[in-house]
């Protein structure tokens, strides 16, 4: 173990070479102690400067590598960042996957409605252009009675309908029928009933001046004989009676404004409806099936 000289020891024993008051041997050996004590001090100077080096290198060797945890806590921090991405990334390419394949394995079907819809909509052509027909032999049948300003023959809500103004066929405030109006309601009857596999309903419509007598307390009850009466003189005159039906809108369905007399005589009409044949349209068995 080797001793560390303090200044003090050094100084002491140069005092004492200095003022002479030593023999020659001790003087020779303080001499030697002296050397070697300062050698041990300029050893220990020395060894104090390696450590200070030393103590510097560690500390800059630190710093160094507490830049280089920030740097790698970063990239760590980066790499995170981008395995979320690429986990999300592969969530996207994963549903879209699941998709094409459930896309693929309903392109069949896919095929089948596609074809099944061109056949619906064929079939709704077909059944329009049938309707259309029946519209222009309506018109043609109906000639000489829509030329001479008794009925009108239109398509109302995408039905049929052959509208007669009240006006000709009942006096006002009754639902007997004129002269005039049965020979009308016969020769429309007769048309009618030539037509095939078809159903109609007579609709009576009033104006919104307000009814009540004996007979009629309302335009209600006005509107609902009217059409009676029409329906009974059409069976009379051969229609059907199971292909007939009579319904009472009242001032409730009108087709003009009330304010004007021109309004209110178009509003007070006898609708005949040509029923559509709900069978021949798509889907009417499916229908049919849900409807037990």
């Amino acid at each position: 173990m080797s001793l560390r000289p303090s200044s003090t020891g050094i100084l002491t024993a140069a005092a004492l070479l200095a003022t002479g008051c030593v023999s020659s041997g001790t003087h020779e050996q303080l001499q030697k102690d002296y050397d070697a004590l300062k050698a041990v001090q300029e050893k220990t100077q020395q060894e104090l400067k390696t450590s200070q080096g030393q103590s510097q290198t560690l500390e800059q060797a630190l710093a160094a590598a507490e830049n280089e945890k920030k740097e790698l806590e970063a990239e760590q921090a980066r790499l995170q960042e981008e395995q979320k991405r690429l986990q999300g990334e592969q969530a996207r390419l994963s549903d879209e996957l699941a998709t094409v394949v459930k896309d693929k394995s309903k392109l069949k079907a896919s095929v089948d409605d596609m074809k099944k819809a061109l056949e619906e909509l064929q079939a709704r052509k077909a059944e329009a252009e049938k309707r259309i027909a029946e519209y222009k032999t309506l018109l043609g049948r109906f000639k000489s009675l829509i030329d001479a300003g008794k009925l009108k023959v239109k398509i109302v809500d995408g039905r049929m309908v052959v509208a007669l103004a009240t006006d000709v066929l009942f006096p006002s405030g009754s639902a007997q029928l004129s002269k005039d109006g049965q020979a009308a309601i016969a020769e429309v009857a007769s048309v009618l009933a030539s037509i095939p596999d078809r159903k109609f309903q007579v609709e009576g419509h009033t104006d919104n001046v307000p009814i009540k007598t004996a007979l009629y307390k309302s335009n209600w009850d006005l509107a609902a004989a009217r059409a009676v009466t029409v329906v009974n003189k059409m069976v009379e005159a051969s229609m059907p009676p199971d292909r007939i039906s009579a319904a009472s809108f009242g001032e409730h369905k009108p087709v003009a404004a009330n304010e004007t007399p021109e309004g209110r005589t178009q509003n007070r009409r006898i609708e005949i409806v040509v029923v559509p044949d709900l069978s021949s349209l798509p889907g009417f068995d499916e229908l049919q099936k849900v409807g037990g």
